[in-house]
């Protein structure tokens, strides 16, 4: 019982003292493929590329100053709180490892691909490096 004590008060104060990170004003993120308006195959993967200029990619976790790791919004009509971490779910994937690349199958149906960059806590800079909407149809 003691530990998990410890364990909640721990998290606690983790939360109360997440730092921002700051962004240069020229970074930007950006989807690579596919591109705006591609119409893709149901029965395959789709590739998603990430691109980013004016910051690096870090994993979730290492603080490095002017880096973060990509969050891929999927379908999401309105961004979530931009002074949290981001959450995670099927809609908001997260890529805590760096990686810039993935593959995902979606529905048949119009779709909206969108990245936000996070820090090492999951939390969007200040100010915050995110993407235009990617407009695409699976068919």
């Amino acid at each position: 019982m003691l530990c998990l004590l410890v364990s909640v008060n721990g998290l606690a104060e983790d939360s109360a003292n997440r730092p921002n990170s700051n962004a240069p004003k020229n970074a930007s993120v950006f989807v690579i493929v596919p591109t705006e308006g591609q119409v893709l195959q149901a029965d395959a993967p789709i590739t998603v590329r990430f691109g980013l200029r004016g910051m690096g990619v870090a994993p979730a976790g290492i603080i490095v100053e002017q880096t973060g790791h990509h969050h891929l919004l999927i379908d999401q009509s309105v961004l979530p709180d931009l002074t949290q971490p981001l959450p995670a779910s099927e809609h908001i994937v997260h890529f805590g490892r760096g990686q810039t690349e993935t593959d995902i199958r979606l529905k048949p149906g119009p779709h909206t691909l969108q990245l936000i960059l996070g820090n090492h806590y999951h939390i969007p800079h200040d100010p915050p490096v995110i993407s235009q909407k990617v407009h695409i149809v699976v068919e």
